[in-house]
């Protein structure tokens, strides 16, 4: 579904991504882990329109989108979730919902947002309480749901436990890896390996702009660089 190849980034002279490449595949869940400041936010940023690459492209459906703007990608099923959420922190959750749907038909906004209220149960009940006043596992889950409203194809998510109590983030990864039942990839960005691996099919390290290692989940939490490095072990 999606391919990234050959991927340069730069800041002004500062090149942050250098040759990046990897690949999304139908219903499933990919991730990208490294430490802070290796490049992911920067990736996910090009992936979905708000930087432009110095060199090497992204494609869906094996079709260049680097040229587009980044509401025509959201038009094509691409959605982000980004980092910290940024919600409509004073708006109601029902309408960070709505303006997550801002290019779909009424009708089709209300069958989406049923799907999102059974995918977090929490939303429904929580509905026409003020975003700011939501837990932060909620607000995470409102984030999500934000981006699942316009009905994606591919769903980039950036940090989503940063912050959030380990009983949280478990719930939170459990609805990510449950998303492919509902024909939803996934490109993950983390720095909680040890969480990720769980729940993804493949995974990719990324290192100071660098894509160092590649492979299957298993194969990665198994790997002695990585335990070493982001596991603990």
């Amino acid at each position: 579904m999606l391919t990234v190849e050959n991927l340069h980034v730069r800041y002004g002279q500062i090149e942050v991504l250098h040759g990046v490449s990897l690949q999304v595949g139908e219903c499933e869940v990919v991730a990208v882990l490294g430490a802070n400041g290796a490049g992911k936010s920067t990736l996910i940023k090009t992936i979905v329109g708000w930087l432009k690459p110095a060199l090497g492209e992204c494609r869906l459906d094996n079709q260049a989108i680097d040229s587009l703007p980044a509401w025509e990608r959201v038009k094509r099923g691409i959605a982000i979730v980004p980092e910290s959420g940024r919600l409509f922190r004073e708006l109601s959750v029902e309408d960070n919902l709505r303006l997550g749907a801002y290019l779909r038909q009424e009708q089709d906004t209300r069958k989406q947002m049923e799907f999102v209220y059974n995918l977090f149960p929490i939303l429904a009940e929580r509905r026409n309480q003020i975003a700011k006043t939501l837990s932060g596992g909620e607000q995470q889950m409102l984030a999500i749901g934000r981006a699942m409203m316009s009905n994606p194809r591919l769903l980039l998510i950036d940090e989503v436990s940063m912050g959030l109590m380990p009983i949280l983030v478990k719930r939170v990864f459990q609805v990510i890896q449950e998303l492919p039942q509902h024909q939803v990839s996934v490109l993950l960005v983390e720095q909680n390996a040890f969480e990720a691996l769980k729940i993804v099919h493949r995974a990719y390290v990324l290192e100071n702009g660098h894509i160092v290692l590649e492979g299957k989940a298993q194969e990665l939490a198994d790997n002695p660089l990585v335990k070493a490095a982001y596991l603990g072990g």
